[in-house]
């Protein structure tokens, strides 16, 4: 998901959206019909308001990622949802730890 502002950005800076990822289960009998069930969901969530200092606010879908199979299928304990795999672990500490430093502050802008 990506939100977007009405807000003005600084001069000669361009405003920038923040994105959301979710990692989300649905039931479905094979991929097709998971992903149109993850669309939907996802068109579902997307909306606009007007937050506390008078900007709209919009979140829309950005894109669906991936698709798969739950790792584990014995979701009465617990379970492997989701693996993802790469190579670059100083691009995916830089995204993590701004999403640490994010939750950890409550500022996430």
């Amino acid at each position: 998901m990506e939100a977007t502002s009405s807000s003005p950005a600084a001069a000669g800076e361009e405003e920038q959206p923040l994105y959301q990822e979710n990692i989300v289960l649905v039931h479905a009998t094979d991929e097709r019909s998971a992903r149109e069930r993850v669309e939907r969901r996802a068109r579902e969530a997307e909306t606009s308001y007007v937050n506390d200092r008078q900007e709209t606010v919009t979140w829309r879908l950005r894109a669906i990622v991936d698709v798969k199979e739950a790792e584990d299928t014995d979701l009465g304990r617990d379970a492997d949802l989701y693996t993802r795999h790469f190579r670059d672990w100083a691009a995916y500490e830089r995204v993590e730890r701004s999403g640490w430093r994010c939750l950890a502050t409550a500022s996430c802008g």
